[in-house]
């Protein structure tokens, strides 16, 4: 498996397709890559180069608990620097739920690397700000107060983890949980701050000045209900808005893998697109 360090953690990735535009396409939540493979080969096969990666403390990565930044803004730049190491930049930055998320916040945080941006599934709502908290702080908090970092190792999340790149149980065992603790809270403090609707931890003014072709695909699920990705559009200047022939449904979260059906057609217009923004930037 390909690794390269970056700022201090060793981060797995896989570069799909040989030649042609660069996109870097981020999965949601703290999931790895896999889930995305079948789509970058699909895209890839139009005539791009997609990034995948397992941003620290997902996947096969490296595990680190520290930072004063947010985790996500942590995220940002890490790829920025990844991006940097492949020679890779400007590139199209994309991704699904927090990918969605994160690809906003790094063309905020780095513009000059940034050529378009790909939405899918916008997070946003009071039912994804209540139920997002728990899902990526709580749970782990409530573990390292009640067992320490064995119930923290205990948990699935953390379980799977550690079976993907063994070396993080060390790294995890090697903590003081108090640390631990102290690190998740400050994360969960920058993670609620944000506003809740219609993107989750994203300002209206962030979008609003968002300069650089997007194309928004909006979700179907409570946590990613297609009104939020309706109002993202909105507020976006001259984004595109991309429909899925497919109806919300009434339940908390429905995986990508629910979207397999549609991925070719997905390829399809995200390649039209970054043609098209290829095109623009070579005119």
């Amino acid at each position: 498996m390909p690794f390269l360090t970056v700022r201090e953690v060793q981060l797995h990735y896989r570069v799909y397709g040989d030649n042609g535009p660069w996109l870097a396409l981020i999965t949601g939540g703290r999931r790895g890559f896999n889930e995305f493979i079948a789509f970058a080969e699909k895209i890839a096969a139009k005539g791009f180069r997609v990034l995948l990666h397992d941003r620290r403390n997902t996947g096969a990565s490296d595990v680190l608990i520290a930072g004063a930044d947010g985790e996500e803004e942590i995220w940002a730049d890490d790829l920025a620097v990844l991006l940097g190491k492949l020679q890779a930049t400007p590139a199209v930055i994309g991704g699904t739920s927090s990918g969605a998320r994160l690809s906003m916040l790094f063309n905020q945080r780095h513009p000059e690397s940034v050529k378009g941006l790909l939405l899918m599934r916008i997070t946003g709502g009071d039912f994804a700000a209540g139920r997002l908290p728990e899902m990526y702080y709580q749970q782990f908090i409530r573990a390292a107060e009640q067992g320490g970092m064995q119930a923290v190792c205990d948990t699935e999340q953390y379980r799977e983890r550690i079976q993907a790149n063994p070396a993080n149980q060390t790294r995890l065992m090697g903590m003081d949980p108090a640390e631990y603790i102290r690190v998740m809270q400050h994360w969960l403090s920058i993670f609620l701050k944000g506003p809740r609707k219609p993107v989750l931890g994203m300002e209206d003014d962030v979008m609003r000045a968002i300069r650089v072709p997007t194309i928004v695909v909006p979700g179907n699920d409570k946590t990613h209900a297609s009104v939020n990705g309706h109002a993202a559009a909105a507020l976006i200047p001259g984004s595109i808005l991309f429909e899925l022939p497919i109806k919300d449904q009434d339940v908390p979260l429905l995986p990508f893998s629910d979207w397999a059906p549609h991925e070719e057609t997905l390829a399809s217009v995200f390649a039209d697109f970054m043609n098209k923004v290829q095109g623009s930037a070579q005119a």
